[in-house]
């Protein structure tokens, strides 16, 4: 969590805050989306992620350490059934937050905050698939260069030997091999 902006805080004394910002933490996982002041949106929006991240993780340590902070059992249970399993393929960035109008009676910037469940773009989803089949092809291709070098030293008639033994096998492969090499070639291509 950032350090607290220098001043006074939201609420007064520290355990006032802490206490504000667990009350809207609680009503944003419960409403998906609140209207507050921009103050209290910014603050509030480190402090719900990290929840959400906690809650990601969904073991029973994490869920007390939620606990601690958000006394009611039914927000939590929400936000670990629901919300979680929601942005589980969302890296951060679980909270938008857009500024609206002022309040009416006493001009304060007012902002609506509200959690992120759409799902990862498909632009971003398929650079991330692309990235991952880059590294499987760079794995599997390091031990294939390794085992193509063949050293200076042999003879041609070494080279000349091990050519036809090489293609026997290969000839005699069975259905499901050729499906797994044509699988390599063509991941192999696509990098």
């Amino acid at each position: 969590m950032p350090t607290p902006t220098k001043g006074p805080r939201l609420g007064g004394g520290p355990a006032h805050e802490r206490l504000m910002l667990a009350n809207l933490a609680s009503s944003l996982f419960e409403h998906r989306r609140i209207t507050t002041t921009v103050t209290k949106a910014k603050r509030l929006r480190p402090f719900a992620e990290r929840l959400v991240t906690f809650a990601k993780r969904g073991d029973l340590a994490s869920r007390r350490r939620v606990l601690a902070v958000i006394s009611n059992k039914t927000v939590v249970h929400e936000l670990f059934t629901e919300i979680a399993p929601a942005v589980a393929q969302r890296e951060g960035g679980y909270t938008r937050i857009t500024k609206i109008g002022p309040r009416k009676g006493d001009n304060a910037p007012m902002a609506v905050i509200e959690l992120v469940l759409e799902p990862v773009s498909a632009r971003q989803a398929t650079v991330a698939e692309a990235e991952n089949a880059t590294r499987r092809a760079g794995a599997t291709a390091a031990p294939a260069e390794a085992a193509a070098q063949v050293p200076a030293e042999d003879s041609t008639a070494d080279v000349a030997a091990a050519a036809p033994a090489e293609e026997a096998p290969a000839e005699a492969a069975t259905p499901a091999e050729a499906d797994a090499e044509s699988t390599t070639e063509g991941d192999a291509e696509k990098a």
